[in-house]
């Protein structure tokens, strides 16, 4: 059985084919994962900050 370069060459642009679809692959799903954890920080931040203000101890002052 040989070897041809040809063949070498046609199965390593086979396989560097399926890592270029890997990586795209990859970081869209970063991007998504990023996203998302950003959407959900920011609805945790303004969680946050609408309870402090709903929560706020209230003093009234009376002259007498």
């Amino acid at each position: 059985m040989t070897v041809d370069k040809a063949d070498l060459e046609a199965k390593l642009r086979e396989i560097e084919g399926v890592v270029i679809d890997v990586e795209n692959e990859a970081r869209s799903n970063a991007l998504v994962i990023g996203v998302v954890t950003g959407v959900v920080i920011v609805g945790i931040i303004a969680f946050t900050v609408w309870r402090s203000r709903h929560n706020r101890i209230r003093v009234e002052v009376y002259r007498a």
